[in-house]
């Protein structure tokens, strides 16, 4: 059904004449009486009547005059919900747990009226076809494959260089070193089973894996979180790596330690992506915020992978 016929109607039935209601929609009387024309012509009725005082409802305009409220009412709503800025602003992050997430929470503490749609997609091709695609505005993602472009008007930014951390159990070697380097870790068995092959974290750790020459062990299965700190806690030869500002919580008789590492420091390198003929104003506020509370870069030296950053930003 044609929607501007069905405003024009009521546009109409609002006014009382066809001359105040082209009035009201700034066109002319005859394409209002054409457009009238071409609902009734569709529906098969009369809608409407003149006579000396105007527009008169028929029988079957006063049944239809309720529906084509209704459904002006919900092509408006169809319209809003795709509307830059009355609509919610999708961004995806890996884990709702990660450092990414709280990236997202502390932009909406400063933007309390910012309606967030939060989805959490698995890699980062998936991600970023997901923004190509428009199915999300934006996406938070840690590092790229290697040799991989953005594909065209797809840009991204540097907006977190997240420190890594060594995380042991009491009974592991570095359990009361204060720091370590991650040449120390020469030799050492690193568990990390929940690196699928082709994600980003996985290529990034195997790529810190052969700088400094320790093994990243992926056996699993990956049971989650909290199986994966159980087993640390007990080990003497395993452990694993977090991000600085991965929260965890564990029971105090793990007795788990987190143990930065230094000269250098492996950076775990965050990026927000985002298509940039993207008119979201919202988007425009959040990529704004990260670049202001974008934390400074450790000092005394970092280590990221040659191929971390993305190697087009649109």
């Amino acid at each position: 059904m044609n929607v501007t016929a069905v405003r024009t109607f009521v546009a109409v039935v609002d006014a009382g004449q066809f001359q105040d209601a082209a009035a009201d929609l700034s066109i002319t009387p005859q394409a209002v009486s054409k457009r009238v024309a071409a609902l009734e012509k569709e529906l098969g009725v009369r809608l409407l009547v003149r006579d000396a005082r105007g527009a008169r409802l028929t029988v079957d305009g006063q049944a239809f005059l309720p529906h084509a409220r209704g459904l002006l009412q919900a092509a408006e709503r169809a319209v809003s919900s795709v509307r830059p800025g009355s609509r919610a602003l999708r961004v995806d992050v890996i884990g709702r747990q990660l450092s990414l997430a709280g990236l997202l929470r502390g932009f909406h503490r400063a933007h309390p009226g910012t309606e967030l749609d939060v989805v959490t997609l698995f890699d980062s091709d998936t991600a970023v076809a997901a923004v190509r695609d428009g199915a999300v505005d934006a996406t938070f993602r840690a590092v790229t494959a290697p040799g991989h472009r953005l594909p065209p008007g797809v840009a991204a930014t540097p907006v977190l260089d997240e420190p890594v951390h060594l995380f042991a159990g009491p009974g592991h070697p570095y359990a009361d070193a204060p720091a370590i380097t991650p040449a120390q870790l020469a030799g050492h068995r690193i568990w990390m089973p929940g690196n699928a092959p082709g994600t980003e974290w996985t290529a990034y750790y195997e790529a810190l894996a052969e700088a400094f020459g320790f093994v990243v062990d992926t056996v699993g299965p990956d049971f989650g979180i909290e199986p994966l700190l159980d087993t640390i806690a007990g080990s003497t030869t395993l452990a694993t790596f977090v991000s600085e500002q991965t929260p965890l919580v564990w029971p105090a008789g793990h007795a788990l330690r987190r143990i930065p590492l230094v000269d250098p420091t492996p950076v775990y390198p965050h990026c927000l992506i985002w298509r940039t003929d993207n008119p979201h104003p919202s988007l425009a506020a959040l990529r704004a915020h990260l670049t202001a509370a974008r934390p400074v870069r450790p000092g005394g030296g970092i280590w990221v992978p040659e191929w971390s950053r993305p190697t087009d930003r649109g």
